[in-house]
């Protein structure tokens, strides 16, 4: 293969004992960088194939360029083959419910014995402590963790719009790979690397804990929170379209002024600078509410975007499906799904020597590659 076309973790392989979102989304990373991944599914297929409400999209999103094979780990011979295929293989990846890796003796303890050089990755609910033996979900550590504090109004904790310590919980997974990998090039050896919904939660918090520990008064909810500058707000326009508008300068704020028509609005002297806007922020939104209401959204954005104002308009996922830099820059692009159809995906958010890790393949469709994965063990064991 051409050097400039090379991903950077070709020749790795990694087998996938996984389901749901967290070790899946590890995985995944793995596999667009190039890594071979196996994923393993029971008779049936992963469940999370036939999800469905929110989470119907889970298996499409989380599980492109792997190969799928279908073993049962709980008869001898599905075991059988699990343990030689896990030998095969630089890397495993778990996301399973605390002790049932160890009570198939699938767990790193048993099987760094006998593969030493193996990275054996657990996707948890929490690290080693007072905690490890509790079930979690990404809802239960959003609430634990200080993030639907920080996210709903007062008295109204709200979880986040998506997985958001799933997906982050298997990036890190996946970064602990690198890592490793990056060891037992030096060392030989392998090692146990782990990942936790709760951990990673409290590292996204982790801001408002310094601003405790340097002022000792709790930060409040976000939407209860004393903003930083005068105008960083959700204004309603003409026809009842919603388009947030933030001005965090002094010049930004004359700006925004000339921009929408009210440059006499900056003249006023309790407007002269943000601390002295801050203070009077309610009557100044007000104001500015008031002449924005007149304005068309597709007419403001790109005279806001001309004069370097940051603004955004309040987007549905779904309307993501057509968003122009999107399409433009390469971040979705079309999958064949298991059924035979396409579907748009969005691709990692990061840019490698001017290219996108992308789709290489369509998605696996349950136990498609079985034959050809297992052919290459010594038992050949079949379930």
């Amino acid at each position: 293969m051409n050097v400039q076309n090379r991903l950077p973790l070709e020749g790795v392989r990694v087998v996938e004992f996984t389901h749901m979102v967290m070790g899946p989304t590890c995985g995944m990373i793995l596999a667009d960088l190039g890594a071979e991944v196996i994923k393993i599914e029971p008779p049936g297929g992963d469940k999370t194939r036939n999800l469905p409400g929110l989470g119907i999209g889970f298996f499409r999103s989380f599980n492109r360029n792997k190969k799928s094979v279908v073993l049962d780990i709980n008869t001898e011979a599905g075991h059988t083959a699990a343990v030689e295929l896990i030998g095969q293989c630089d890397v495993m990846l778990e996301n399973f419910r605390p002790g049932l890796m160890e009570k198939l003796g699938l767990d790193y303890a048993t099987l760094s014995q006998r593969y030493p050089r193996l990275i054996y990755v657990s996707h948890k609910g929490f690290l080693p402590g007072p905690y490890e033996k509790r079930l979690a979900l990404d809802e239960v550590v959003q609430m634990m963790g200080g993030l639907s504090y920080m996210t709903g109004p007062a008295g109204r904790p709200l979880r986040a719009g998506t997985s958001v310590n799933d997906i982050m919980g298997g990036m890190f997974g996946a970064i602990g790979v690198l890592a490793a990998l990056r060891e037992r090039d030096a060392t030989g050896h392998g090692q146990e690397v782990q990942s936790a919904l709760f951990e990673n939660c409290v590292f996204l918090s982790a801001q408002h804990m310094q601003q405790y520990a340097m002022t000792h008064e709790a930060p409040p909810p976000m939407p209860s929170r004393v903003s930083a500058w005068s105008v960083y707000d959700v204004f309603m326009l003409a026809g009842g379209e919603q388009l947030f508008i933030g001005a965090v300068s002094d010049k930004q704020f004359v700006t925004l002024c000339d921009v929408i028509g009210c440059p006499q609005l900056a003249d006023e002297p309790q407007f002269a600078n943000n601390a002295l806007r801050v203070a009077v922020r309610p009557e100044l939104l007000e104001r500015l509410g008031a002449v924005l209401a007149t304005q068309q959204v597709a007419e403001l954005m790109p005279r806001l975007e001309a004069a370097g104002i940051p603004y955004a308009p309040i987007v549905r996922p779904d309307q993501l499906l057509d968003d122009p830099h999107l399409k433009a820059s390469g971040g979705l692009v079309p999958m064949q799904t298991d059924d035979g159809g396409t579907t748009e995906v969005v691709l990692l958010p990061l840019m490698m020597g001017g290219r996108r890790p992308g789709v290489r393949q369509p998605l696996a469709k349950v136990g498609e590659h079985t034959d050809e994965v297992l052919a290459g063990l010594k038992s050949r064991a079949v379930t």
